[in-house]
């Protein structure tokens, strides 16, 4: 007699829950809705498929794509023989070698023209000739080397070599300051660093204090006009040009890497202290991308525009996923502000932005509705009307529209955009809405983490509702746990909410040299806790709504720590107690401050100010211009970054107190609470910076 092994007896239970017909038809498969219903529904309505954690608990809590329910993706379906960055590159180039793929609009004199092109074959050149000159100074397998400039093609070129001879490559944000440089610079040991002109100034302003570096590339710059360095400093000097002369004068064979490899070293912008360094290896990434193109395909006939940060997360996966594609990849010139131009000439069919960006074109296109006349505008409501609820039916929406009003729109971004991805924020629905009207493509939201490789979730094709992140990407399972300290469970209703926790072959290997952060991260049974709140909505698509620790994101992307801020400004003299408030639909902070009533009276009577209760002088517009102006000079004084800085505040009379419900016993401010109490108050400053920033008519 044969006795079923424990992933046997495993998967014939998870196949229990599964109702199948004799033709074993996917789409009559029942599951739970959630994990704390009984309530079946059917595959084709639902996004993910519900298992258990453990078999002995009977608890249903791990939530997968209902694509691949029995096995997470780690390999492309269609190629499993690519597990490294390496192996993706050499594919594209042998299928696609002669399809366009970098182009740049910045000619070697600076000036903007056309695009000029090279081949995947063409670029498949150039790396191996930038692997073997890093090899020609000295640079071995496994050396960590940076890369500190924009987006532009010699970037990827770069990237691919380091993937080519097993080199880590180590992303910089032009945007970093010295000290977060310096630091990661010597915290990964770099041994060589690829920059531009303006970063270089930078290095060379502390070359002394990182030793490891032994050779400084500089990309776009003339040996000539390079400076040369005090005999004995060990540090070589070249040209990009020059690296690629070198490197084929003396040509290497590939060093490739293993799956399992470390492919790049990411560091997140810390909050508070340094800066972390996300281990990725190649097969976290392939499976990261592997997982999001059985849902998302990259063509051949596509147009890419690269703008988002090349040392994002976000835009690395896009262009993984692009060479598996065999796609074009247009660069920006340079300027976020001439991107509308560069999208003209690029004429792209994707387009992968982050929120920031959506609602300037929303706000534009709004405006020039707005300011088109009674007519214009009537005939674009009807259009818009007619066309969103066509789409929200599920049915085509009549071409007579699109002739007729949306078209031009579309020529905005060059009239051939087929697929929007936003990520990085939250979108807000009314936007998701409007661009799927106006722009008559698939507009999808996405979910991720450095930590994860990118994307944890990401919204199924076809799928119209607006306002969650999709289903969980096909290479991971995700799952919510309890947070009781906020009231959020697993047993809620009418839907399941906690953190989200996320497992598989796309979590990160830990943070750089640091045990004690990835111990708070990950858990012993292989769970990253992302720190996010989560829901579940009908059919497994999950919901942001809050985030547990007190650190949020701004529209733009960039993490703030609260109390950090309102430690500053504290030091105000009118100021007694400080609350930052911001979120992921604004770029700016705003505060409300419990002012310090007698420092404010002797003020006001200092400036001849005259009124009749502290309510009355909190309201005064030049008293709460003085505020912000002395609190301005407080952050600055402790350098502050720009986007921490309170672009509007509130004056209340009344303190922050346990009676009122906005302090804790230990006189912590309760955020949620006092983001309700002051919820008016908050919502008006924010129309006060948009009707003092009012938005371009013209994109």
């Amino acid at each position: 007699m044969e006795f079923a092994s424990p992933a046997q007896r495993r998967l014939e239970t998870i196949r229990s829950h599964f109702d199948t017909s004799p033709a074993d038809d996917q789409s009559s498969l029942f599951l739970n809705a959630t994990a704390s219903s009984a309530s079946p529904f059917l595959n084709k309505d639902g996004y993910s498929v519900v298992l258990p954690e453990k078999l002995d608990t009977g608890k249903w809590n791990v939530y997968r794509s209902a694509k691949s329910p029995t096995k997470l993706v780690s390999r492309f379906p269609d190629h499993p023989e690519i597990g490294t960055l390496h192996d993706n590159f050499v594919y594209a180039v042998e299928t696609y070698p002669q399809n366009k793929y970098l182009g740049t609009r910045v000619r070697s004199d600076g000036t903007i023209g056309e695009y000029s092109w090279m081949t995947y074959a063409e670029t498949a050149s150039e790396r191996q000739a930038i692997g073997s000159g890093l090899l020609f100074h000295g640079i071995n397998q496994g050396a960590c080397v940076g890369l500190y400039f924009i987006n532009r093609p010699e970037w990827l070129v770069v990237d691919h070599a380091c993937a080519a001879y097993s080199f880590i490559s180590v992303p910089l944000y032009d945007t970093l300051g010295p000290d977060a440089v310096k630091f990661v610079v010597n915290h990964a040991t770099l041994q060589a660093i690829f920059c531009v002109p303006q970063t270089l100034n930078i290095l060379l302003s502390f070359l002394a204090e990182i030793p490891s570096i032994r050779l400084i590339v500089v990309v776009g710059g003339a040996d000539e006009h390079l400076p040369s360095l005090p005999q004995g400093s060990g540090v070589n000097i070249v040209s990009y040009q020059k690296l690629l002369t070198q490197g084929r004068s003396s040509l290497h064979p590939f060093s490739p890497p293993k799956p399992e490899d470390i492919a790049t070293i990411c560091y997140t912008s810390g909050t508070t202290g340094t800066p972390k360094g996300v281990v990725l290896t190649h097969g976290n990434l392939i499976a990261n991308v592997a997982g999001s193109s059985v849902e998302a395909e990259f063509l051949p006939s596509d147009v890419y525009i690269s703008y988002l940060p090349l040392a994002h997360i976000y835009e690395r996966a896009n262009q993984i996923m692009a060479v598996y594609g065999g796609v074009t990849v247009g660069f920006y010139q340079g300027d976020v502000l001439k991107l509308m131009d560069d999208f003209a000439v690029l004429r792209p069919t994707i387009f992968c932005s982050v929120p920031r960006l959506y609602n300037r074109i929303y706000d534009g296109i709004t405006s020039a509705v707005k300011s088109s006349g009674v007519i214009k505008q009537r005939l674009f409501q009807v259009a818009y009307n007619s066309k969103k609820q066509a789409i929200i039916n599920g049915r085509n929406p009549s071409a007579f529209w699109d002739k007729l009003v949306f078209n031009k729109i579309k020529e905005k971004l060059g009239g051939r955009v087929r697929f929007m991805g936003s990520g990085a924020s939250p979108l807000s629905p009314d936007v998701m809405d409007f661009l799927r009207v106006c722009f008559g493509c698939s507009v999808r939201e996405g979910y991720g983490m450095t930590e994860t490789s990118c994307v944890i979730s990401a919204m199924d094709d076809g799928d119209n509702l607006s306002g969650h992140v999709g289903s969980p990407n096909p290479a991971c399972e995700v799952k919510l746990v309890d947070v009781p300290e906020m009231n959020y469970t697993s047993e809620d209703q009418p839907y399941p909410r906690g953190e989200i926790c996320v497992r598989g072959p796309i979590i990160f290997k830990g943070y750089y040299k640091d045990e004690e952060q990835t111990r708070e991260i990950l858990d012993g049974d292989g769970w990253l806790h992302t720190g996010d709140i989560g829901l579940w909505l009908p059919g497994g698509r999950l919901k942001i709504i809050d985030r547990k620790k007190n650190i949020f994101k701004l529209a733009q992307g960039e993490y703030i720590a609260p109390e950090k801020i309102e430690n500053v400004y504290t030091k105000c003299r009118f100021v007694s107690q400080c609350f930052i408030h911001g979120d992921s639909f604004n770029s700016s902070l705003v505060a409300i401050v419990s002012v310090d009533p007698d420092v404010m009276k002797d003020w006001a009577a200092s400036e001849g100010i005259k009124y009749e209760h502290l309510g009355q002088l909190c309201n005064d517009p030049r008293v709460r211009k003085a505020v912000l102006a002395e609190m301005d000079d407080l952050g600055r004084e402790a350098q502050l970054r720009g986007f921490e800085f309170a672009k509007a505040v509130t004056l209340v009379p009344e303190p922050f107190t346990l009676e009122n419900g906005l302090l804790t016993p230990t006189f912590k401010i309760k955020r949620p609470q006092a983001k309700a109490y002051f919820a008016e108050a908050i919502s008006k400053m924010y129309a006060e910076i948009a009707a003092s920033n009012p938005m371009p008519s013209k994109l």
